[in-house]
C-alpha cells in the first residue's frame, strides 16, 4: 500500500502563487500544467465544493433548462440529475467539477 504524500506549506503557498498567475494572465496554460504536474504528479485530485441538490435545481433552472437537457449537456442522464436534485445522490469525479464550473461562471462555460 503507498501512502499519498501531503504537499508541504512551500509547495502549498507555490501552486497558490502559480493559480494566481494563471488567473491574471501572467502564466499560460501549458505552463500552469507543467509546474501543477511536477508537485502534484499526473494523478492531482481536483475537487470542486460540494454542491447540493437545491443548488444543483437552483442552477439548472437559471438557465431555463429541463432536467434532459441539462442531462445531455453534462453527459448524464436525466434519472441521475433528478437524484442529484433530490439529494438522494451526490455528484463527484467530472459532473461535480462541471457543476462547480457552472456555478462559477454560468451554464455558459459549458455550452
Amino acid at each position: 500500500m503507498t501512502k499519498k504524500k501531503k504537499p508541504s506549506r512551500l509547495t502549498k503557498a507555490l501552486l497558490e502563487t502559480v493559480d494566481d498567475m494563471r488567473r491574471v494572465g501572467i502564466l499560460d496554460s501549458a505552463g500552469h500544467e507543467k509546474i501543477t504536474l511536477r508537485h502534484l504528479g499526473d494523478k492531482a485530485c481536483i475537487a470542486g465544493k460540494p454542491i447540493s441538490g437545491d443548488e444543483i435545481r437552483s442552477l439548472r433552472e437559471r438557465a431555463h433548462l429541463s432536467q434532459a437537457v441539462f442531462a445531455r449537456y453534462l453527459n448524464l442522464t436525466t434519472g441521475y440529475v433528478s437524484q442529484l436534485e433530490r439529494g438522494a445522490k451526490q455528484p463527484t469525479g467530472p459532473a461535480l467539477v462541471l457543476l462547480n464550473v457552472i456555478r462559477r461562471k454560468g451554464i455558459e462555460a459549458i455550452l
